[in-house]
């Protein structure tokens, strides 16, 4: 029985006594170093991600809405409006984050009294860390749309045509994983039909409580440019 007790702890099925105290210390040393590590880890990226790396929304800023063109008439007799109006808008988009911001199809909207009157598309794009991307828009007033709209003539008669844009665009920013972002802007303002130019601009941007007012001023129209592009 000695002998073939002694041959199963050389072959290893039972440790050493002297040994197992040595394994126990190796684990709890591995285990010591190990599982703080982690947690650093853990905690170095959770920092990271509420300072640093934390997504941000782009931001939008209207550079100059201008007139691009407009012609009107008035048919007293039967109480129609013929209305032709295209606006030339410039934006900048700010990616603020330290990752690409990568936006979808976009649009912007030209409303009449919450109407919506007309639209240009935006191509999906991204626009780099930290980098601003300017957009050239014309929007293009649709007539037919207006021709249900028990507002027009008194607005006309009255000289002043009030108009929004708004702008919406929607993407994704990979840090650590990918975080959906939005950023729009509005702007509000008036056409003097009189003066034929823009009076009252007041813009609102990415819904922040933020409204930058525009002084007052009268832009003259100028030659049409061609329709929407994004660079």
């Amino acid at each position: 029985m000695d002998v073939e007790s002694s041959k199963q702890q050389d072959k290893g099925i039972v440790p050493p006594a002297d040994q197992q105290p040595h394994e126990h210390r190796r684990r709890r040393i591995v285990c010591m170093v190990v599982i703080p590590l982690i947690l650093a880890l853990v905690l170095l990226f959770t920092i990271l991600a509420l300072t640093v790396f934390k997504a941000k929304q782009p931001l939008t800023n209207v550079n100059s809405i201008a007139l691009g063109n407009l012609d009107f008439s008035v048919d007293i007799a039967r109480v129609k409006v013929y209305l032709n109006v295209t606006l030339h808008t410039i934006v900048t988009v700010k990616n603020p984050n330290k990752a690409g911001f990568k936006y979808s199809n976009s649009n912007v909207f030209l409303k009449y009294r919450s109407d919506v009157v007309g639209e240009a598309p935006i191509p999906a794009g991204k626009i780099g860390a930290g980098d601003t991307q300017t957009m050239n828009i014309t929007l293009t007033l649709m007539a037919d749309r207006l021709l249900s709209s028990s507002n027009l003539f008194p607005d006309i008669v009255s000289g002043t045509l009030p108009l929004q844009t708004y702008m919406r665009i929607s993407g994704t920013i990979h840090i650590l994983f990918n975080i959906h972002v939005v950023t729009h802007t509005t702007c509000n303002l008036d056409i003097d039909l009189s003066n034929r130019g823009l009076i009252n601009q007041k813009w609102r941007e990415n819904g922040a409580g933020r409204e930058s007012r525009g002084q007052e001023r009268v832009t003259q129209a100028v030659k049409p440019t061609a329709s929407a592009t994004s660079r």
